[in-house]
């Protein structure tokens, strides 16, 4: 399950990164949660492309956008949704990231929010499919993307079942290559391995979509009295 994310690092340090056409002004967004638009890279022609899109993938064939937005599809048998088939095969996508977030289970409390990222808090790339949907009414086209996901590794286990599938450097020009085969696609899509990532606990202000801040990303430890703050929470799940 992948239910929120970060990208807070300079856009030109993403751009460079990542080796995309253009120069778009994305602002840093440490508490990033499903419906909203945000950067994604695919493939064209010439160069990988930035573009803007939704978060919560929408099928071609859907007659309307649904409540419940599919930000997330399942490695292990995406060939067997409908919704995520035709995507998988020619509209994949890299969803840049520096950081997600997952909830643990803590018995009868409340869930714990962890934030996962690199050690050295660097860029990576999640394997992400997208879509296009024409509205039947405005006739406007939207592209919105789901991110992929697989089961934890040892860091993950303790605190979630599932992660987003993070694509080896090495691996996220083969992801979005035009053409690639299915078998070939399919062994990218393993958990991250082992002494790649780190995780900490945070302050349950990232449970509010609103709190979107520096001070998310900083160590429950470091934070005076962690608290959540007001208002009603976004159903994450």
């Amino acid at each position: 399950m992948c239910g929120r994310y970060s990208l807070t690092l300079p856009p030109e340090a993403v751009r460079q990164w990542f080796a995309y056409r253009g120069h778009p002004n994305v602002p840093a967004r440490y508490n990033i949660a499903p419906t909203q638009e945000v950067p994604i890279i695919r493939s064209t022609a010439a160069e990988p492309e930035m573009v803007i899109a939704r978060w919560g993938l929408v099928p071609s064939w859907a007659k309307e956008i649904g409540t419940k937005p599919l930000i997330n599809a399942r490695a292990e048998d995406i060939e067997n949704r409908p919704s995520f088939r035709a995507a998988f095969h020619e509209r994949r996508c890299l969803v840049p990231a520096d950081g997600f977030y997952e909830w643990q289970i803590a018995g009868a409390g409340p869930k714990i929010p962890y934030r996962i990222c690199r050690p050295d808090r660097s860029l990576f790339a999640m394997a992400g499919i997208y879509e296009l949907w024409r509205e039947p009414a405005t006739k406007h086209w939207l592209i919105s993307f789901a991110i992929l996901t697989t089961g934890a590794n040892k860091l993950l286990a303790p605190i979630h079942d599932r992660m987003p599938v993070i694509l080896d450097d090495a691996d996220r020009v083969a992801w979005i290559a035009p053409g690639a085969a299915a078998a070939d696609l399919k062994r990218l899509l393993r958990p991250a391995a082992e002494g790649t990532l780190t995780a900490y606990a945070i302050s349950k202000r990232v449970n509010q979509v609103a709190n979107d801040d520096a001070a998310i990303i900083e160590p429950a430890s470091s934070q005076a009295g962690p608290t959540s703050a007001a208002g009603k929470q976004m159903t994450l799940f």
